[in-house]
């Protein structure tokens, strides 16, 4: 007599709108995957479109892994057909894509309730998964797209917002201590995240994200024990749940498509002296204004220094008409490429002509620069992005700020305050090539490329990140309906 097949382990995965939340979350469904785990990925329409080519190549090599589609609520939230993400609606639109998270909750909780997953890891910002979950008696993972220091200095920092608030009041924006951390960290009003300083989605339902905590079995960190191990350490503490430091980087280790844009980028840069490069990229969704943009082009041609911009419409407001000054490509062609679209942002900070980063300091883009090695000039825009600084800067010490000066949060009055083009080549100029630059920037530089062999080490098959990674599965596959947390 046969026995009847076991059934798969299936473990569902919930990102969030916008690519720098879906990518990390589908690198790390791709690592369950590699682990022999059944995984499907719930998307909208306009997003698997933009992650169908991961999800295919990945299984292609065999591994068990597909999408899953929901529908997006267009109509309901105000936005056109196809628009499904914050890196396609304009500023003013963005609240938008966060009321889509409510919108959705009904389509979720139907797929769930057809498919009944083993398990289901979504991002922190769908609240309400993680009590749908609880009710059909199956663990659930939530999933935070940035790493430990960031969640606690800004749980730090919302005990101390009627400081701030007085601060603000004082109309002067001076520094204040972020207290109860391992390091001194310093922050001022106009820097902090602009969900907390203005109507905000985020800031207006934070009771909803503590609830899915509680509500949870275990959390996921978009991050690198050994790269923040105390931060880690911290962020256990103060955690409901069980916490894992799960970053696998398992797209690395998937053959990737050349693509004609990719091959060109690594042409030019195969062409420039190694280290001599900076590479400039805002991330997927953030806004420099117009005037911002001419002056960072004027300042990246003064420098003298060899670059390459990866441009995006998103980079600035308007229709992109005129954005760089006249006669700029023609007179930077050979020692500047200009990029406008997708580029491969880690094989470009792979390369070995990559020598410095101007970076928003989007979380995901902060590790790939450690990953390679490579030391950041930072530029934050907005979010969390202005702490993510005070980690590389202050923390870690493998980068510079771009600009001493008054910064905000805030686009409108990040606009008045632009950085001109020869304080930009100023600090840009500084990074010339290995062994030329002064003390400061090759202590950067040697600091920044001892984070690539410790890194490197983590994410290898046999590393600690995997052993994390084979101890959370078994966890999960070891889950007692009933019990709060892993045990």
């Amino acid at each position: 007599m046969e026995m009847p097949a076991e059934s798969p382990f299936r473990v569902f995965f919930i990102p969030f709108f916008v690519p720098s939340h879906m990518n990390p979350m589908v690198d790390l469904a791709c690592a369950f995957a590699m682990q022999g785990v059944d995984v499907t990925i719930l998307l909208t329409p306009a997003n698997e479109r933009l992650i169908k080519s991961t999800i295919d190549r990945t299984a292609a090599t065999g591994l068990s892994i597909r999408s899953l589609c929901f529908p997006f609520p267009s109509e309901e939230v105000g936005l056109p057909e196809g628009v499904e993400s914050l890196s396609t609606v304009s500023r003013g639109e963005e609240e938008k894509i966060y009321l889509a998270l409510d919108a959705v909750n009904g389509s979720i909780g139907g797929l769930l309730r057809l498919h009944r997953p083993s398990v289901v890891v979504h991002d922190f910002l769908f609240a309400a998964v993680s009590s749908m979950v609880k009710e059909l008696g199956i663990p659930c993972v939530v999933f935070h797209g940035f790493g430990a220091f960031p969640l606690v200095i800004l749980t730090q920092i919302e005990s101390l917002l009627a400081d701030v608030s007085k601060i603000s009041n004082e109309g002067i924006n001076v520094p204040f201590l972020v207290r109860g951390v391992p390091d001194k960290v310093e922050m001022v009003e106009s820097e902090l995240p602009d969900f907390y300083r203005t109507r905000h989605y985020l800031n207006e339902n934070l009771h909803k994200f503590n609830q899915s905590l509680e509500d949870c079995n275990a959390e996921v960190v978009n991050t690198i024990y050994d790269i923040e191990p105390a931060y880690c350490d911290l962020y256990s503490q103060m955690a409901i749940k069980p916490v894992f430091f799960l970053r696998p980087f398992t797209l690395g280790l998937i053959n990737e498509n050349g693509s004609s844009s990719k091959k060109e980028i690594s042409a030019w840069l195969d062409m420039q002296a190694r280290g001599s490069v900076v590479y400039v990229s805002f991330g997927s969704f953030n806004y420099i204004s117009r005037e911002q943009c001419r002056e960072l082009a004027l300042g990246l041609e003064l420098s003298g220094r060899p670059f390459l911009w990866a441009l995006k419409e998103r980079d600035f407001a308007g229709d992109g008409e005129n954005l760089l000054p006249e006669g700029f490509e023609s007179r930077v062609q050979g020692r500047g490429l200009v990029c406008k679209g997708w580029v491969p942002q880690k094989a470009i900070l792979g390369h070995l002509a990559t020598g410095a980063f101007i970076t928003h300091m989007g979380w995901n883009s902060l590790i790939e620069a450690l990953v390679a090695g490579v030391p950041m000039i930072s530029w934050p825009l907005s979010y969390e992005q202005f702490v993510n600084e005070r980690f590389v800067t202050c923390v870690l010490s493998v980068g510079l700020r771009m600009w001493d000066g008054y910064r905000s949060s805030l686009p409108e009055e990040a606009a008045k305050a632009v950085v001109k083009a020869e304080d930009i080549a100023r600090v840009v100029g500084r990074f010339l090539p290995p062994g030329c630059g002064d003390d400061e920037i090759e202590a950067l530089r040697e600091r920044a490329a001892r984070y690539q062999p410790l890194i490197q080490t983590t994410v290898e098959e046999d590393g600690v990140v995997w052993k994390d990674l084979t101890k959370l599965i078994n966890a999960l596959k070891a889950y007692v309906p009933g019990d709060d947390d892993l045990g």
